[in-house]
Order: structure tokens, then sequence, then C-alpha cells
């Protein structure tokens, strides 16, 4: 947690009150992984993380503000998945290892956060605009590091120059959201995860570079 933390009256909170309140949203975030977020109450959460439902009110108006804080620090997180795509590789070999380190990062990502992603996506689903946003500021990093990745790969004439570099970007990345949502899904469905990310790095590697990989 950086910069100054507020109450909602707009004091600023001392350090107990920022340890209260980051325990109200870690509470919260543990009480998704059970229940849908519309079932959770400020008295439970607050009887969680033994405090009262006066002092929830004192850092957030209602649950859904709470919630929405815990999906802008996750947002804020997943901006460093750009990291997996800035500045790498996609020649020979090291094409390859980006394809994979992207799936893996970006699979981990969703498992650790898997909660507070299913209802971000489902708030953007039913047309909220602040979890649009927060999705959209989830997504659009990695897209815009994509779409670079293959401009570059344009410009080398390694890649048909009819390409749209956002469009394969933005499909590439929608794919990743979708499966990563629902890995579950695929393993009770008797795929293995490394089966899972073997393929999807391969997809990438295809959309990426229009060939495919140097093992």
């Amino acid at each position: 947690m950086t910069g100054q933390v507020r109450t909602v009256d707009g004091r600023v909170a001392g350090r107990r009150g920022q340890a209260t309140r980051q325990k109200l949203l870690d509470c919260l975030s543990e009480m998704l992984s059970s229940s849908p977020y519309r079932d959770v109450k400020v008295i439970d959460v607050a009887r969680k993380a033994g405090t009262s439902p006066a002092t929830f009110y004192q850092y957030f108006p209602d649950v859904e503000g709470a919630v929405l804080e815990i999906a802008e620090e996750t947002a804020q997180e997943g901006a460093g998945l750009t990291g997996l795509v800035a500045g790498r590789s996609w020649a020979g070999k090291s094409g390859w290892q980006s394809a994979e380190e992207l799936v893996d990062g970006f699979l981990s990502f969703w498992r650790k956060n898997d909660a507070i992603l299913r209802v971000v996506d489902l708030g953007a689903a039913e047309g909220d605009k602040r979890f649009y946003k927060i999705r959209m500021k989830l997504i659009n990093a990695v897209t815009s590091s994509l779409a670079d990745s293959v401009k570059e790969l344009q410009a080398k004439g390694k890649v048909d120059k009819d390409v749209s570099p956002a469009a394969v970007a933005g499909s590439l990345v929608a794919m990743l959201a979708a499966v990563a949502a629902h890995q579950k899904g695929f393993q009770s469905s008797g795929v293995k995860q490394a089966e899972l990310k073997a393929n999807l790095a391969l997809l990438v590697h295809l959309g990426v570079t229009g060939r495919k990989p140097s093992r």
C-alpha cells in the first residue's frame, strides 16, 4: 500500500488504521473465494476481521466499494504482466520461451487472483462501467505491448504487412484471459495443466510470428 490512506470522511488514517483497513480487505478477498460477492455482508467481513461494522464504514461506503478497491489493486499488480512481453525477442528459440513465459505468467496471475477477477468479469459483463474500466486497464497494458512486438516483426519483414497488430494482440490476450478464467474447467475435462500451457504457448507463438516455434 503506497501513499496516504484516507477514511470515508477524508481523514488520513494512521498506521494502525491502515493495518485495520488492509485486514478488512484481506478478509473480504478470502470470503470472495467461497461466496458470491453480493451475498457478503459488512457485518460478516467485520466479524472475520475481528472488528465492527462501524469500523468497516470508516474506510469503505459498502462491500461493493471495498470490492472495487481490491479490483483496482489487482489491476495495478497485473500491469506487471507487460514485463513478460515488452522488449522480449520472438526470434528462434527465444520466441518459444517468450510465448511460454507469457502463458505461464498469465495463468499464474489468474489463479492467484481468481476470486476478484471473477467478480470483475461479472461486473463488466453486466455493464458496470467501473468494473469494465478495471478489466480494460488490466488487459490493455499487455495487449499494447504484444501489438508492439508484432509491429517490430513487421518492420523487419518477418510478419505480413496486412496483419493488424492491434487485432492480433487483442485476440490473443482475450484468448489468454478466457482460458485463464476457466483453468479448473479444463482440468475437470481431463486437460492437464502442462498440456494447456504448451498448446496455449503454441497458439500465442503462431499468432505473433505466423510461424511454428523452434524449440
